[in-house]
């Protein structure tokens, strides 16, 4: 509903048309007149329309009504909108109580019936209400909006899956914001339901969902359209929507997967500045909207959040596994689930974690923090382009690093930088040994590697970008790994111990192929990868050409 409201509220109906009427001769074109035969109704009606996100200017309402007085009523509505303009219509006998409401409930003004002629008796006071009404009222939230509480992991978890997928929504802190109370009550919500997701048709809540309700409730696809694949994509970062791009486009019927959202580590990145073709650098969000849009438009199938579980080849084709017990069969597959962090081993890391300590998720949680003091862990790219992103919001950010420097680890752009950036402070050879705090992260004590000396920091919340480690549980023991866990391919598998006893086919594996023949790997998860987007980018769409190498082979 795109006009703000003007409700009427009577039980005699001729009073309610005769209202109704006057009111759509004159105010139609900027406000929509709405209506209600009692104080029960009406507030039905102020209710949904406050979980839809549309504004109500005004509330007219009769004050002998049964079951519920108009003072009742507007009193009540006030709670919803404290800017909305109340007025009781009143028979003369009722001016006194009308007087007396005025103080009680804050009412805005009062008419006596009949109002005839409306041009003298009703028109000038409900212009001049809805004139200071606009003067005075900001837009009602539309869209998606999600309460919850800030040290939740649940909201944590729903906050993360929304901005991973693109999605646009309004965050509101139950404790901060007076917006969400407002909400939950209109909604009729407990704190035990909490998170609360709010859609913008206004009659839609998920109490405290899985990211899979979300999608679902979103329209998001989440079977598959066909029963066989020629390419299918586990993993949506940079190798993997490179793979679609150019799967699709090469006439491969091609779906792309992912446990969670598009663009993996590098989709949380608040500004990658070494990429080919944008010099002014291009967040990790962006690039991930432009590649998906891209792939979607040439016809690439995407899915998410769908988990792999496992992988059988059957005579040759490739049967994925997924969590919800359902399987998919393609002709060729491409491994690009990546890496993802370890959990950092400190004590009182994994009591907070979502509650103050986040890995990765400086783009999610950055404005939480603004004016606090937070710690980010790590010396990569990742760490400091998430530093960098914090320093925007937070009144100082340290960057706790278990080097002397970032040069062997960091790309210079990235070092410049943060020495540039005066509320950032490095800390070398310093080890995160301690994460304190009751319900949130309140302290943490870190330890110097030079003398184990400990001192205690008063911070609000810890990043940590440490300690990737391959993704790959999901793939059969025969597709082989490296001392580190992480996918050998091609020239590289002839290394292997193992190679002579799994490969048996009369060819040499194809570059990027994997112990399996017609499986592939690409990216992070790959032994021997440049970590970088530009060189994932280029693997995954290697990989198509590659299909198509060993399609024609069978």
């Amino acid at each position: 509903m795109s006009k703000p409201v003007v409700l009427a509220v009577d039980d005699d109906p001729q009073v309610l048309a005769a209202v109704r009427r006057d009111l759509r001769s004159r105010y139609r074109e900027n406000y929509m007149i709405m209506s209600a035969s009692s104080g029960a109704e009406a507030l039905t009606t102020v209710r949904e329309l406050k979980t839809r996100g549309d504004s109500v200017a005004m509330v007219l309402s009769d004050q002998r009504m049964p079951g519920m007085l108009g003072v009742e009523l507007l009193a009540k509505s006030r709670e919803l909108y404290p800017l909305a303009r109340r007025v009781l219509l009143t028979a003369y006998s009722d001016i006194d109580a009308a007087i007396r409401a005025i103080n009680e409930a804050h009412l805005d003004h009062y008419l006596s019936k009949p109002w005839d002629p409306p041009e003298e008796c009703l028109f000038p006071v409900i212009d001049d209400l809805l004139d200071a009404w606009q003067a005075e009222y900001l837009p009602e939230a539309k869209g998606l909006r999600l309460v919850g509480h800030q040290w939740s992991p649940r909201s944590h978890a729903i906050k993360d899956f929304l901005a991973g997928n693109l999605i646009p929504y309004r965050w509101l802190d139950v404790a901060r914001d007076p917006d969400a109370r407002v909400l939950l009550d209109a909604a009729g919500l407990g704190a035990n339901e909490l998170p609360a997701l709010f859609f913008e048709d206004g009659a839609t809540v998920l109490r405290n969902p899985e990211p899979r309700d979300v999608a679902e409730r979103l329209g998001r696809p989440l079977s598959a359209s066909f029963d066989i694949y020629d390419l299918l994509i586990v993993g949506a970062g940079p190798a993997g929507l490179a793979a679609a791009v150019y799967g699709a486009s090469e006439g491969l019927r091609t779906l792309l997967l992912d446990r969670y959202a598009p663009g993996g580590q590098a989709g949380t990145s608040s500004r990658i500045e070494n990429y080919l073709g944008f010099p002014n650098g291009v967040s990790g969000s962006e690039l991930t909207r432009r590649a998906v849009t891209q792939a979607k438009r040439l016809g690439a199938e995407f899915i998410a959040p769908l988990e792999v579980t496992g992988l059988s080849i059957d005579a040759g084709y490739k049967r994925l596994k997924l969590a919800d017990g359902r399987e998919i069969v393609t002709r060729t597959l491409l491994a690009a689930t990546g890496m993802s962090y370890h959990e950092h081993p400190a004590p009182g890391v994994a009591e907070h974690t979502g509650c103050g300590v986040y890995y990765g998720a400086a783009t999610t949680e950055a404005a939480a923090f603004s004016g606090k003091r937070v710690l980010v862990v790590g010396g990569g790219n990742s760490a400091g382009q998430g530093a960098l992103y914090l320093a925007r919001h937070a009144q100082e950010v340290q960057l706790v690093v278990r080097r002397d420097s970032l040069r062997h680890t960091m790309s210079q752009y990235l070092i410049d930088q943060i020495k540039a950036t005066p509320n950032i402070r490095l800390r070398f050879r310093t080890d995160l040994a301690r994460v304190e705090g009751d319900v949130r992260v309140e302290r943490v004590a870190l330890s110097s590697r030079d003398d184990d000396v400990c001192e205690i920091e008063e911070l609000d919340a810890v990043f940590v970008f440490i300690g990737t480690r391959p993704q790959c549980d999901w793939l059969p023991s025969n597709v082989l790994r490296d001392a580190k866990g992480f996918v050998l391919t091609g020239r590289d598998l002839m290394a292997a111990d193992a190679y002579p006893c799994v490969w048996k086919e009369s060819r040499q594996p194809l570059p990027l192929e994997t112990s399996v023949p017609g499986v592939f790997a690409a990216g992070d998860l790959r032994a021997g990868a440049m970590n970088r987007v530009a060189s994932a980018v280029g693997e995954g769409s290697m990989v198509v050409r590659l299909a198509h190498e060993y399609l024609a082979l069978t």
